[in-house]
């Protein structure tokens, strides 16, 4: 939601590329998918929360550096 529907796809498509998400299909009338992460997919949950970390503590403006 807030994101165009092609650019979302061509997202998508490229995280499948790279063994991020497996897609697999719910719905066979009007074909529709569902994403779900990979191991690999999930193994980026620590490096996203560390940079997430980083953010917070030297990003002016994001949480952590208002609450400060």
């Amino acid at each position: 939601e807030g994101i165009p529907t092609n650019i979302l796809a061509d997202r998508l498509k490229r995280l499948e590329l790279y063994d991020i998400v497996d897609k697999t299909p719910y719905q066979s009338n009007h074909v529709r998918y569902s994403y779900l992460l990979t191991q690999k997919g999930k193994e980026l949950g620590p490096v996203l929360l560390a940079m997430k970390q980083w953010g917070e503590k030297h990003i002016p403006g994001s949480k952590s550096m208002m609450q400060a």
